[in-house]
């Protein structure tokens, strides 16, 4: 028994002590003058009459989501009361996760019926969020993690540039896993953008480097699985400042008469129709392991000239820290620590990606392509993944 020898006490006596201390209002108040902090446009949410659905889906969400809200000028606020509270066990999902459509369901619900701006969905310890916005026959479309990154990195970059507030050597950062297009969008604003293998603790490291060298100035992280920091007062993803950050968007797209889905689409129509998706394979036991061990030494080993429709142009072994143009054989440092993933960078911007997961008995497989219209992206897609899962057959 792991609790086996655990002492106990009665919290009350352990208060009395001193060895349980509660967090007092001043930490909250400093935390969230942090947050506020990193308004773009300070103030365009008043007035805006933004209409919000937020759902904490039973976590720690909800006080300081909804009073983050409440003071840049959010107040239409209609909260899921069967998600409100917190709740351990979860009653009204499957999984709390706003990756996941199942968790987002009451919240669609209420959508419906209040027809708001934005659907926010912080999940259980507030650190990352998932949005539904509206589309024109008035149905709500839920927003990828990269969809999410891809309309903060734009918008960041667009009103600072616009306001003359973007610092000397801006930088994004971003994981390898997550959507080429920030990269596009970076170059059109003269901001430099780099990769970090994927955990959002090596974003937060790039701030401690950036910090200790003075070369670059932090200005946005993003992961693909909805996690963002859009300043340094932390190291970790932080949904209240994603939330602040997405509400600013929508207010800034409502004064423009578009919705936010309009504006991801304006960018689409601009840099093309980027597109990212991921297959997990879940194989379990001492037999499962080694089926994963097998299936990554069988990306290292047999590279193939194409994978579909795509041309192999470069493979970069992050294990071994190299990266293989293979054309020319020429092999060059990936730059990255080691770490076990194989990733295929394919003509037309697109990438696939194999690695196992770190914390369960799955290999996860990534894809991004590159697309025409919303249409030809998902054809694409389907058509790459469905090559790259052949090849590991």
């Amino acid at each position: 028994d792991m609790f086996e020898g655990v002492k106990l006490m009665d919290l009350s006596e352990a208060v009395e002590k001193g060895l349980v201390e509660y967090v007092k209002d001043e930490v909250y108040d400093e935390y969230l003058k942090c947050v506020k902090a990193q308004q773009a446009n300070e103030g365009i949410c008043k007035g805006a009459d933004l209409k919000v659905v937020y759902t904490p889906l039973n976590g720690t969400g909800n006080k300081l989501v909804r009073r983050v809200l409440s003071e840049i000028g959010v107040d239409n606020v209609s909260i899921v009361k069967e998600q409100e509270l917190p709740d351990g066990n979860f009653p009204t999902c499957p999984f709390p996760n706003p990756e996941i459509r199942e968790a987002l369901e009451l919240g669609l619900k209420m959508c419906d019926e209040v027809k708001p701006d934005l659907l926010l969905a912080t999940d259980p310890d507030a650190d990352r969020v998932g949005i539904a916005v509206p589309e024109k026959d008035g149905s709500y479309r839920l927003i990828t993690g990269n969809e999410t990154g891809i309309m903060l990195t734009d918008y960041l970059l667009r009103v600072k540039s616009e306001q003359g507030t973007l610092p000397e050597n801006p930088i994004i950062v971003k994981t390898i896993v997550s959507t080429q297009l920030v990269k596009r969008i970076c170059k059109d604003y003269g901001c430099e953008m780099v990769d970090v293998l994927t955990g959002f603790k090596y974003i937060g490291e790039q701030i401690k480097f950036f910090e200790q060298t003075g070369s670059n100035n932090y200005v946005f992280g993003l992961e693909e699985s909805y996690g963002c920091l859009p300043g340094t007062y932390a190291r970790d993803k932080d949904a209240p400042a994603a939330v602040v950050m997405l509400c600013e968007v929508a207010a800034y797209y409502k004064s423009k008469n578009m919705t936010l889905w309009d504006g991801m689409i304006e960018m689409y129509e601009k840099y093309g129709y980027y597109k990212e998706d991921i297959e997990t394979l879940t194989l379990k036991g001492i037999d499962g392991a080694a089926q994963i061990a097998a299936l990554m030494e069988k990306a290292r080993t047999e590279v193939p000239a194409t994978i579909g429709d795509y041309e192999v142009l470069e493979v970069i072994d992050y294990k071994a820290c190299t990266r293989k143009n293979m054309k020319t054989g020429e092999v060059t440092p990936s730059g990255l620590p080691s770490s076990n993933v194989f990733y295929y960078v394919l003509n037309d911007d697109a990438w696939c990606c194999v690695r196992p997961s770190g914390t369960e008995p799955k290999i996860k497989f990534y894809f991004g392509i590159k697309g025409t219209s919303l249409e030809d992206a998902n054809q694409k897609n389907e058509a790459l993944k469905k090559a790259t899962m052949a090849m590991f057959e």
